[in-house]
């Protein structure tokens, strides 16, 4: 499976971006997707998830309300729209895709990752 996440760049405080993440090759029949973020000299954390159907969404405390993650299994693809940026939003964004469905805001427990996108918030 082959994660493409794109939709990165520079924005002012207060702006919105919209990230997207393309699934591409063998796709598990069901899949759990989410985001999570790497910020220079800290951990990867979560951000968003998704279940397959669609049905079940979980945030980040830092994000509740401002970021919304949203799939189209049809065309494989997940988006993430962001609002209200901050400054401390800044990061490599990451999609991961999860088997049977199911999401976890635990990096390692992800089977496949995307290669990052650049989310840069500055005034």
């Amino acid at each position: 499976v082959q994660l493409q996440a794109s939709g990165g760049g520079v924005v002012q405080p207060g702006g919105s971006l919209r990230l997207s993440c393309r699934a591409s090759g063998s796709t598990p029949i069901k899949y759990g997707m989410g985001w999570f973020r790497q910020a220079p000299g800290k951990e990867r954390e979560f951000v968003a998830a998704i279940r397959w159907g669609g049905d079940s969404t979980s945030y980040a405390d830092s994000v509740k309300g401002r970021f919304t993650i949203s799939r189209d299994n049809a065309k494989n693809t997940v988006d993430l729209q962001m609002i209200s940026l901050k400054l401390e939003d800044t990061a490599v964004y990451y999609c991961a895709a999860r088997n049977w469905g199911r999401t976890s805001i635990r990096p390692s427990e992800y089977n496949y990752w995307g290669q990052g996108t650049l989310v840069t918030v500055s005034s």
